[in-house]
């Protein structure tokens, strides 16, 4: 099976306009991005999906670059696109905003999807610090036992009960509460039908594109890994990623 790493990108940003293009330690964060999907084996090929000739131009000369349609109202409709246009019978989409993705979590989204009964793969990593706990920002999954997501939310879930009147740190110490983590595994017939169905309105209660799949009865096996998530949302965080780059050896 041929499986492809699609990074969506896009110029606009409320927070941070021109992010992709926006330079960490003298490279544009999306060949950041790129060259740590290089790093998972499973990836056949690493392309760049984008709407805009400027992104076009800075990472034609490092990665595969295929231009889209303007009017995707996501980033599953860019990556359908993209793999409508290719060989590939799986598709992995990376989130353009990452730039320390651990090629493991790739890796472990990868061999879930190669199952031939799994249509959807993603990847989750538990919460343990009290400010992820309650920020509606940081989305929550809760999984069933054979590993397959039941729910999405911007809420906390499960609600332990009994914990209501518990400090923060009891509550998330009661239960394996898990964060999930924007990365997506598709198989070429899901992309497919994803993209035709309407927003769900799970989907359009929470804002989560991945509820639309389980409304619509496609299951969504979960990875468990251990990555604690490093995005970069406003300028202000290019000198964080920026300070943990000199960390690493």
């Amino acid at each position: 099976m041929k499986i492809i790493g699609v990074i969506p990108s896009r110029f606009g940003s409320t927070r941070f306009p021109g992010k992709p293009l926006a330079l960490i330690a003298g490279k544009p964060l999306v060949q950041w991005v790129v060259e740590q999907c290089r790093k998972a084996p499973s990836l056949s090929d690493v392309i760049v999906a984008t709407d805009d000739e400027r992104i076009r131009s800075a990472v034609a000369p490092f990665c595969e670059v295929v231009m889209t349609s303007s009017h995707h109202s996501s980033g599953t409709d860019r990556i359908e696109e993209v793999v409508k246009k290719s060989d590939a019978d799986l598709a992995i989409n990376i989130q353009g905003d990452e730039p320390l993705i651990d090629p493991a979590v790739i890796e472990a989204v990868a061999a879930l999807l190669r199952s031939d009964k799994v249509a959807m793969s993603t990847a989750a990593t538990p919460i343990n610090k009290p400010e992820e706990y309650e920020n509606p920002n940081i989305v929550k999954v809760v999984l069933g036992t054979q590993g397959q997501a039941l729910y999405f939310s911007r809420r906390t879930i499960p609600y332990i009960r009994d914990m209501e009147h518990k400090p923060l740190e009891t509550q998330i110490s009661a239960f394996p509460f898990l964060k999930h983590l924007g990365i997506y595994g598709y198989k070429r017939e899901t992309l497919k039908k994803l993209v035709r169905l309407p927003v769900s309105p799970l989907e359009r209660a929470e804002k989560l594109e991945q509820l639309r799949a389980l409304e619509n009865g496609i299951s969504i096996a979960v990875a468990r890994v251990n990555h604690e998530s490093i995005g970069v949302d406003t300028p202000e965080d290019v000198a964080r990623v920026e300070k943990i780059l000199n960390q690493i050896p």
